[in-house]
């Protein structure tokens, strides 16, 4: 079964930096886009990053681009989401998630069906 478990979350100052790591298990990794969302109290869930399953293709948000950087390591079945100057509406669960079907680039969150449980990321003002 497809497992996902993130890590590094946590506290920081706006303008701040957190990496997020995400580990997968279960399936051949290098096989599958990966993708970050995140959710904030009260609204919906959203994709903010994306890369395929060779790493060449990637998708940011708006909300994040120029700030954040999405990579995997395929060797080390890792994706991570590198987060510079943070800013208190980045203040959200984040989650790390896998799709359904492989060699497929995809941005859809009902594209989506794997989910890690979440990490908590609060930027302060």
């Amino acid at each position: 079964q497809v497992q996902l478990v993130e890590s590094g979350g946590g506290l920081v100052q706006a303008g701040g930096s957190l990496r997020l790591s995400c580990v997968a298990s279960g399936r051949t990794f290098s096989s599958y886009t990966m993708g970050w969302f995140r959710q904030a109290p009260g609204k919906e869930r959203t994709l903010i990053a994306a890369i395929s399953w060779t790493g060449i293709n990637t998708y940011y948000a708006d909300s994040v681009k120029g700030r954040f950087t999405i990579s995997r390591d395929n060797a080390k079945n890792t994706v991570y989401l590198q987060m510079n100057r943070l800013k208190p509406e980045d203040t959200a669960v984040y989650y790390c998630a896998g799709p359904k079907n492989s060699f497929v680039f995809t941005t859809a969150l009902e594209g989506y069906i794997y989910w890690g449980q979440g990490t908590q990321v609060t930027v302060s003002s």
